[in-house]
């Protein structure tokens, strides 16, 4: 028997490093913006979630700075015995507000809202039909609740309904898809998924973490872009993106935030939201109902990015929306042309498996309404230069 216990973990990073697999993980030392400062560099910065630049935004900033005035910092408790503020209170309503949904519950992130929401509603003898491309905390989310798990096609209408069809008798089920993928770009056919969902009398849920303050009026979310209020009963969602700060949320008909109350583990066990986090959401939902000019900045320059690489000859995968995959296939490949992109002053990294199959290894560009057209022109000629020079373009 070996003596050191982790050498089997050593032996593992020495494999993954090998094939071209191992994360490096690149640390910022500016605030978050259209450019960030990394090892003493101002680089372009393609590789953030901020899609509407409301991370450093000065109205959310002073809210944050506010709270702490009047709350505080830590909560000190989970928000069943002394963790809900008034602030807590105020951000549920503001989001059911804008979400027009019933009633809001908020989480530490979305992917505390994922493992909150699905052990809450399905179980053992349970099934849960789920799309092959789901993101990793619904995954997770769907072991937790040792309900059965049914795979279905990637965004494949007719493959769920047969899969539903092949299921026999459900006791109870739930039907989960995200809305925007993130790895793709792609959108979810929830206008169709939510009819086969009410065909069969299941629980339909969406997790719309790329979706939030993108799609739907004013950055409503995937719901609104189909008018599907009322129908779709599991809204998840995320502050940490578009909204620029942090934390999750899951909003639909009040029966199901009621339950989450009372079932949601991460609601019951772990520490509420800060107050600082709590009053930058709220502000950062004030900046999106007044105005919808951020969305259409942020489709603006994502359109013209897409238009811009597509004309070099880079793939962009399926992607319709402001997420743009240039597919590479190999991940040493991938990471060659990051490193590359650095060294001429794009941030854009490298995304290879397990986040995704092996041999579609990308580098992930994410478009923001912070960027400028000076920005996005800049960048085009790297990513046209080291794509060259990589032998990726002809």
């Amino acid at each position: 028997m070996t003596t050191n216990p982790l050498s089997w973990i050593e032996d593992e990073l020495q494999q993954l490093d090998s094939a071209g697999l191992l994360a490096r993980i690149r640390t910022i030392e500016s605030p978050m913006g259209a450019r960030v400062t990394i090892e003493g560099r101002q680089l372009l910065n393609f590789c953030a979630n901020n899609y509407l630049g409301l991370a450093n935004h000065p109205r959310i900033r002073q809210a944050a700075k506010e709270a702490i005035d009047a709350y505080g910092v830590g909560p000190g408790a989970v928000r069943t015995i002394a963790g809900t503020t008034t602030l807590h209170v105020e951000l549920e309503r503001r989001l059911a507000e804008f979400k027009h949904a019933e009633a809001c519950i908020t989480f530490q992130s979305g992917f505390t809202a994922n493992l909150a929401t699905i052990p809450a509603l399905v179980g053992p003898g349970d099934l849960i039909f789920s799309d092959e491309l789901n993101h990793a905390s619904i995954i997770d989310a769907c072991r937790l609740s040792r309900a059965q798990v049914v795979r279905y096609a990637h965004c494949d209408v007719a493959d769920l309904e047969a899969k539903i069809a092949g299921a026999g008798a459900i006791r109870r089920g739930l039907v989960v898809t995200d809305g925007v993928f993130s790895m793709d770009g792609d959108v979810a056919p929830l206008d169709a998924i939510c009819a086969v969902a009410e065909a069969h009398g299941l629980i339909l849920m969406v997790d719309d973490a790329h979706g939030e303050g993108v799609l739907g009026q004013g950055g409503r979310g995937i719901v609104d872009h189909f008018g599907l209020h009322g129908r779709v009963h599991v809204e998840v969602g995320t502050l940490s993106k578009a909204f620029g700060v942090v934390g999750g949320l899951v909003a639909g008909q009040e029966t199901i935030v009621r339950w989450l109350r009372q079932r949601g583990r991460p609601f019951l066990f772990s520490s509420a939201m800060t107050a600082p986090d709590v009053a930058a959401c709220i502000e950062a939902v004030a900046i999106l109902s007044e105005s919808d000019e951020l969305v259409a900045r942020l489709w603006d320059n994502a359109n013209y990015m897409r238009q811009g690489m597509q004309a070099l000859g880079f793939d962009t995968g399926a992607s319709v929306t402001p997420i743009l995959p240039l597919m590479l296939g190999e991940a040493p490949l991938a990471q060659e042309f990051s490193r590359r992109l650095f060294a001429e002053g794009v941030f854009a990294m490298a995304i290879g498996y397990p986040t995704v199959p092996m041999g579609k290894a990308r580098i992930r560009v994410m478009n923001s309404a912070a960027h400028s057209r000076q920005d996005l022109d800049e960048a085009l000629a790297i990513f046209e230069k080291v794509g060259r020079a990589l032998e990726v373009l002809d």
